[in-house]
């Protein structure tokens, strides 16, 4: 049980930093920042600014599964703190699809040559927070049923 515990609370590291580092790097690489300063990558560019702002539910829906793999670990399995992190993982997940339908609009409605690539990530994103929506409502079920 404590392994296991171990073993989910790493890869959730692992995940928040990677993501966090790839928010960080990835905006340097775009054609059109190839030669901006740092300046001009980070504050004029509005979708850039949204991109972080939607990220805030990720990184906090991953702070509640740590909790909730740390809970795991301790043997706690039914309890109102389990039921906490299964709803805010929940919300995360639906605003998560909130502001990537957000952002598809912004793309598709934006001159650009080629929106593919972003509507296609952000597709994937969408289908990984429903996935995770579903699982933390099974999960929050299963909870609410076995410690009644």
């Amino acid at each position: 049980m404590k392994k296991i515990s171990i073993s989910l609370q790493a890869a959730i590291i692992i995940t928040g930093l990677a993501a966090f580092v790839f928010m960080l790097w990835e905006p340097h690489l775009e054609g059109r920042n190839a030669h901006s300063t740092l300046f001009q990558i980070y504050f004029n560019d509005p979708f850039l600014a949204f991109a972080y702002l939607a990220s805030i539910p990720f990184f906090t829906a991953l702070y509640q599964g740590f909790k909730l793999s740390r809970l795991y670990g301790q043997n706690i399995k039914q309890s109102e703190a389990v039921l906490k992190s299964l709803r805010v993982i929940k919300i995360c997940a639906i605003l998560t699809i909130a502001f990537v339908t957000i952002g598809e609009v912004f793309i598709l409605s934006s001159n650009s040559d080629d929106p593919a690539g972003g509507v296609f990530i952000g597709v994937i994103i969408a289908t990984g927070s429903v996935l995770v929506a579903v699982a933390a409502m099974k999960a929050e079920a299963y909870v609410k049923k076995s410690s009644a």
